[in-house]
């Protein structure tokens, strides 16, 4: 289940330097190249489908002595679809971060990936709520601010079949509005995320991701959503992503 959220996520990390109040920082900054990586823990389960796979030797997906780095391979892939697919030529991955958060059991259903904007509606970085107005954390890395936050749940995510691991990414990264101004893509209507049909948003993700893989069927950028969790763990030891605290929005007025 693909999940568009808004604001709302601890603040802080001890790899990120932070403008601090009185209260979480409005704004948080990584170092380019220093955001914090951890390793994706297998669920605590009995099943014996969890157990080490190992995967067919012609999926290329780096450098097997590396630990599998997820947030990286989603981001290069995210880059290609944005030069191929014309719907959603608009997104920057440069101004998109990649983190996972940790499935905290081991069922198929549930959370398998969210989008979270930097921005409220409009592209606003403040908004007035019961007379309180409210400032979206800022995320920087280096000097460049990022506009979105795509989070996958792992290992769930990656346990799913091809088809649903491309259709998933394409509904997260659809809902990025085509202004990329930190909102959301937002219908007509009182469905403003999803259109007023989830099954016919969901169609429109299938035939985007069929059209994609149709022009870039032998790109390896792919190749590794042809494999599951424990295949990746098999081959490179580990399997790690970025993980980040999600983003507030923090009210800078004295409240009436």
């Amino acid at each position: 289940m693909a999940t568009v959220r808004r604001m709302d996520m601890p603040s802080g990390s001890s790899n990120a330097v932070g403008q601090k109040r009185n209260g979480p920082a409005l704004v948080l900054q990584w170092a380019e190249g220093a955001l914090p990586l951890r390793a994706v823990q297998v669920p605590p389960t009995k099943n014996p489908r969890w157990s080490i796979q190992v995967p067919p030797p012609w999926w290329e997906t780096g450098p097997v002595e590396l630990p599998f780095d997820f947030c990286g391979h989603i981001r290069r892939l995210t880059d290609d679809i944005a030069q191929h697919c014309e719907a959603l030529s608009h997104i920057d991955v440069t101004r998109i971060l990649f983190a996972f958060t940790q499935a905290r059991n081991a069922r198929t259903h549930g959370l398998q990936a969210r989008v979270t904007p930097l921005r409220f509606r409009d592209g606003q970085l403040v908004r007035r709520h019961r007379g309180v107005d409210f400032q979206v954390q800022r995320y920087f890395i280096g000097q460049r601010e990022i506009l979105y936050v795509v989070t996958f749940c792992l290992p769930r995510f990656l346990n799913l079949d091809f088809d649903e691991k491309m259709v998933t990414l394409f509904h997260e990264l659809y809902h990025i509005s085509p202004l990329f101004n930190g909102d959301l893509r937002r219908h007509e209507g009182r469905y403003t995320l999803h259109s007023s049909s989830q099954k016919r948003y969901d169609e429109a993700m299938a035939h985007y991701a069929r059209a994609y893989l149709a022009q870039r069927n032998t790109s390896p950028l792919h190749h590794f959503l042809r494999l599951n969790f424990s295949q990746l763990v098999h081959r490179h030891g580990s399997v790690v992503g970025v993980m980040l605290p999600r983003p507030k929005a923090i009210p800078i007025g004295p409240r009436p």
